[in-house]
């Protein structure tokens, strides 16, 4: 018996019961839909957030205060460090350094109000952080001097606030209940939750300091933004920060009292975590398909009951052995095979309306099915009939002419 002839015959023992076939199929649909959709949307999730570190720059570097677990009592990181990191002579990789005090604040105007996070910063975190503004101007220098009260929102910020994002320079808001100024809407950066860029609002750090984010000495802040001159060179930069800082805080090498990280870190930080969260989500999913496959095993070996005479004619005029196998085997991997190709076609619309439903509620995440996964699925699920398939076709196999004939 050819392949093609199997084949067709297996089509027509299926399409003799459409209703036990269908439901049979249905197993192997929701396990092949599950995992690509899942797949894909793991994907997607990781794309974003890769999009997201990679806006910030690819030739930036964190420093917040805190190394490893066994320095107590770490010293803060100071206005005073980042003067000496922006020195030309001490760190000649190093372009600019913007420190920064974060916190959160209530911001209100008229009857709106919005919680959000607030950031003290300086003029070189415009371009460290390649932040612009839709309108109006960035933090200058005369604010700094100044103490003044002044503050970009970012665009969702103001959009809560006064229902748009246009024609607000010169209004005024109460940051904690002190009155300030709006000189700039921030450019859209995207993102969502614990990490909307969008959902900000930026004052001089001088500002800051004095009247909203008090830490417990007047240089202290929050982090370093430190901008290396180009993407090559964050190593060597890095290395110069850390010199440096070690230097002034006076700890041994293995013993720093203060963390540096760079976008690779963030990145491999971030790919680790959806990676585990995909494997995760997809093993799940392929537990339906091993229950679609324990389906199709069961309804081949009810086949197989309901086909003892027609298996003993067979057999008695002249079929072999490897004949009934592959017969029974064409049935069940044609289950799974129209099984899997619903499926890719069910897990590619889940993942549209995901993207859709993601998409109206903001949320930067697209759905991603590569050809890999479509294949995958597809050999799997085909996999998942042979396997399952075998024992009933083994045992179809196996009978006995005789025996089978005298079946009632």
């Amino acid at each position: 018996m050819n392949i093609f002839q199997a084949i067709a015959e297996a089509l027509e023992s299926l399409t003799a019961n459409k209703m036990r076939s269908g439901l049979t199929i249905l197993g192997i649909v929701i396990g092949v839909a599950a995992v690509i959709a899942m797949v894909s949307i793991g994907r997607g999730a990781e794309a974003s957030i890769t999009d997201s570190i990679q806006g910030i720059g690819t030739n930036v570097i964190f420093v917040f205060r805190g190394g490893s677990e066994d320095v107590r009592n770490p010293k803060p990181i100071t206005l005073n460090d980042a003067e000496a990191i922006a020195d030309p002579f001490q760190a000649p990789s190093v372009i600019a350094v913007a420190p920064m005090l974060t916190g959160n604040a209530k911001i209100t105007v008229g009857g709106e109000s919005t919680t959000t996070n607030i950031s003290g910063v300086t003029p070189e975190y415009s371009s460290v952080r390649n932040y612009g503004v839709t309108e109006g101007e960035f933090v200058n220098e005369s604010h700094m001097l100044g103490q003044a009260s002044v503050v970009l929102l970012g665009p969702e910020t103001a959009e809560t606030l006064f229902g748009r994002k246009e024609g607000l320079v010169g209004e005024s808001v109460r940051i904690e209940g002190q009155p300030f100024r709006v000189i700039g809407i921030l450019e859209s950066k995207g993102g969502s939750g614990f990490s909307n860029e969008d959902d900000i609002a930026i004052i001089p750090l001088t500002t800051a300091q004095v009247r909203l984010i008090r830490r417990s000495t007047r240089d202290r802040v929050d982090m370093l933004l430190v901008q290396a001159i180009s993407a090559e060179a964050v190593p060597q930069a890095s290395e110069e920060v850390s010199n440096i800082l070690r230097t002034r805080h006076r700890t041994a090498i293995g013993a720093d009292d203060f963390t540096i990280l760079t976008q690779e870190d963030f990145l491999d930080t971030a790919s680790t975590i959806t990676n585990v969260l995909t494997i995760f989500l997809g093993g799940i999913a392929a537990i339906s398909l091993l229950v679609g496959g324990i389906g199709i095993m069961n309804i081949m070996l009810v086949s197989v009951t309901e086909r003892t005479r027609e298996i003993g004619l067979r057999k008695a005029v002249g079929a072999h052995k490897a004949d009934i196998l592959v017969q029974f085997l064409a049935e069940s991997s044609v289950l799974s095979l129209f099984g899997g190709l619903i499926g890719i076609a069910l897990g590619w619309a889940i993942g549209a309306v995901v993207g859709e439903i993601a998409a109206a509620n903001d949320a930067p995440i697209t759905p991603r099915m590569g050809l890999d996964i479509v294949l995958l699925a597809t050999l799997f699920s085909t996999a998942v009939g042979l396997f399952f398939g075998l024992y009933p076709a083994n045992r179809a196999a196996s009978l006995e002419p005789v025996e089978a004939l005298r079946y009632e």
